[in-house]
């Protein structure tokens, strides 16, 4: 199936919603259609983008209007856009419930619009989108471990897998469609950001899917995937987690590790800066007191390790 922007039929009445290039905010989401309601796995970054992704999925809507809706994790690519469908049952794991709070729109559109630097950072990132006007809409019904339910007659099951990339990562399954929406537990094509940790939890959830009875598979950014794309993942995973590992273990700093570990075959995978971000992570896992940076530092190196070097 071709990875183009627009709602694509996977399996009866399973969809996913893509938006090349997968880059950082342009995340995917789902539709999964039951008898007369169907739910919408995710919001997108902004209430433009969100809308539009709403108006093109009408034509199965109308008979089955959207009942519920599932936020996979905390990140505003998955929830901005709740607003336009706060009339639904909303349900997220309660860590994702939690952390939805703790980046609310506004910091976003401000650091979007300060001047100098530190404006000009964040508008390298994320100058596409518009997160002015945005009100955050939390979720109705939050859950822990697992949760199983059903959306016009469906069955949908709910597994929290975090803390991984965030507090509270969900997949979600639907068995009759052998369909799973993972959200940011797969990036395709582009590099994993390993935001909370641990790597292992991350690893563990890679390692579910490709046991799990599936046959198509919704990252949260990127294109379609197989279990290949899966243990792809997984494999970076496991390597980021051993090379930093042994650099803490030989008492070299966080920000030196990350410049010094080589990516080998996952060099050409996009936005491959973040390893500054999932080297911290494994050593703030490995130490307690270690300290991170903060979030505008941790793109100000994310950004520097993509830069070319003489």
């Amino acid at each position: 199936m071709s990875y183009t922007l627009g709602l694509h039929e996977l399996a009866d009445g399973c969809h996913a919603y893509l938006q090349p290039d997968g880059g950082w905010g342009w995340s995917n989401a789902g539709l999964i259609v039951g008898e007369g309601s169907s739910l919408l796995v995710d919001t997108l970054f902004d209430l433009k983008i969100t809308q539009q992704m709403l108006d093109s999925m009408t034509g199965v809507t109308a008979a089955a209007p959207i009942s519920t809706v599932v936020n996979t994790h905390a990140n505003g690519d998955h929830c901005y856009g709740n607003q336009l469908v706060s009339h639904a049952e909303i349900i997220a794991s309660a860590a994702t419930a939690h952390e939805m709070t703790e980046v609310p729109p506004a910091m976003l559109a401000a650091l979007n619009s300060a001047p100098g630097e530190v404006g000009d950072l964040f508008r390298y990132f994320f100058g596409d989108f518009d997160f002015n006007g945005i009100e955050p809409v939390l979720p109705t019904t939050t859950f822990t471990g697992q949760y199983d339910f059903s959306v016009g007659g469906r069955e949908v099951r709910l597994v929290e897998v975090g803390p991984a990339h965030t507090q509270g990562d969900t997949l979600v399954f639907v068995p009759d469609a052998k369909t799973v929406y993972t959200g940011d537990i797969l990036f395709i094509g582009g590099t994993p950001v390993v935001w909370v940790g641990p790597l292992d939890n991350w690893i563990a959830a890679c390692e579910m899917i490709c046991a799990a009875d599936v046959e198509h598979i919704v990252p949260g950014h990127g294109p379609l995937t197989d279990k290949n794309g899966v243990r792809d993942i997984r494999d970076y995973l496991v390597y980021v987690n051993s090379e930093a590992t042994e650099r803490y273990q030989g008492g070299m700093d966080a920000w030196d590790a990350a410049r010094d570990i080589s990516l080998n075959g996952f060099a050409d995978w996009g936005e491959f800066g973040r390893l500054a971000v999932n080297v911290d992570t494994v050593y703030r896992s490995l130490d307690g007191t270690h300290k991170s940076p903060d979030v505008v530092e941790q793109f100000r190196r994310m950004f520097a390790l993509e830069q070319p070097h003489p």
